[in-house]
């Protein structure tokens, strides 16, 4: 009964778009492209990680350098790709771009490396994600800008020495804790992207929709960076979302009341959560009293892949305090019962614990 009680309010929530989920979408491509910005001061957000790139570009481009090899980590859709187009654009060079699943043997980076030019940059997405063997092969090129690849075999196998041109390596990830340390060393430069306040999630929608001529108030603005989760490619998608409802439903201007009906029919409350957000939060509250639940319990309760968990539902759920992580597992915070108008008990049932714990 109290699985059906859970599932009963979005059953049909899985055959539907995940409007905010962080992770970039096939329909985001072309919108992406059309609003990434394409210089740094053109960049909204992220003041101390700007200041700190707008320094180390000028430094590397007065010394007539290629920049240092650069690691992004951080949520996804808060602009690590984006920024690895801009420094490339910042320096005058190319981008190619790959992500750690895509190269599966080294030899898929050998035409990458040997056809990049003088401070142009290799970006890989995901960089945690690649193999063992494709990482220790990327050591010396980072380091010395050489590659050894292996001619025959047995005794007959020869090793060739391949001179790079001087390249930068930006990284992506969201996972850092699962990278090397010796990856990790290699880089010259690392930095955290961390989520957006609501004043630059405003200024992105405000830029954006000038971008995409849509009209739009000043109010409206602000309800969709309420309900952006701290990011700037969800706030571009429900944009993109509240457009369509304005264009069908009021003429394509974008009012407050027009953004908060097509929200809503998204299923986005105003703290920015959506079906599977509040689907966790019920199932630890409902399932497991509160919590502390281990991850792989609450995958299996809610028959969701555990990574899904992880790296998209959990980082925003973390940030707002609704969550917590403990050693035992994960619990749901007194806002968290707040939010979905249920009862906080868990005061009580800690000093019950607590007094049966002394005796």
């Amino acid at each position: 009964m109290m699985r059906k009680a859970i599932l009963k309010e979005d059953e049909k929530a899985p055959l539907r778009e995940r409007s905010i989920s962080s992770h970039e979408q096939d329909e985001d491509l072309v919108l992406n492209i059309s609003l990434r910005p394409k210089r740094l001061n053109e960049f909204v957000g992220q003041r101390e990680l700007l200041e700190n790139l707008t320094i180390a570009i000028k430094a590397a481009k007065s010394r007539k350098e290629p920049i240092e090899h650069m690691l992004f980590s951080g949520p996804p859709g808060l602009g690590k790709t984006t920024l690895a187009h801009i420094i490339a654009n910042e320096m005058q060079g190319k981008i190619v771009a790959t992500s750690g699943p895509a190269i599966e043997r080294a030899g898929d980076l050998i035409g990458i490396l040997t056809n990049l030019g003088v401070g142009d940059v290799l970006f890989i997405d995901e960089i945690h994600r690649l193999s063992k063997v494709v990482e220790e092969f990327l050591y010396p090129a980072m380091e010395n800008f050489q590659i050894d690849f292996v001619i025959d075999k047995g005794p007959y196998a020869k090793t060739i020495k391949f001179n790079l041109k001087r390249f930068t390596l930006i990284g992506a990830t969201t996972r850092s804790g699962l990278l090397s340390a010796p990856l990790r060393g290699r880089f010259g430069m690392t930095y955290h992207l961390d989520f957006y306040n609501v004043e630059d999630l405003i200024n992105i929608t405000k830029r954006s929709s000038k971008l995409l001529d849509v009209s739009m108030e000043e109010d409206a603005s602000v309800e969709i960076a309420k309900r952006a989760r701290g990011t700037p490619r969800v706030a571009n998608r429900l944009l993109n979302r509240v457009r369509d409802y304005a264009q069908v439903k009021a003429d394509g201007k974008i009012t407050m009341e027009v953004s908060q009906k097509a929200l809503d029919m998204q299923g986005i409350d105003k703290k920015g959560l959506d079906y599977l957000d509040r689907k966790v939060l019920k199932a630890i509250i409902e399932f497991y009293d509160g919590g502390p639940v281990g991850i792989e319990s609450l995958s299996a309760t809610l028959n969701e892949e555990t990574d899904t968990i992880v790296d998209i539902v959990e980082p925003f759920l973390l940030k707002i305090g609704f969550l917590k992580r403990t050693s035992r597992g994960r619990e749901a915070t007194k806002l968290a019962f707040e939010h979905l108008n249920i009862e906080y008990k868990r005061e009580v049932q800690k000093e019950l614990f607590g007094s049966k714990k002394k005796t």
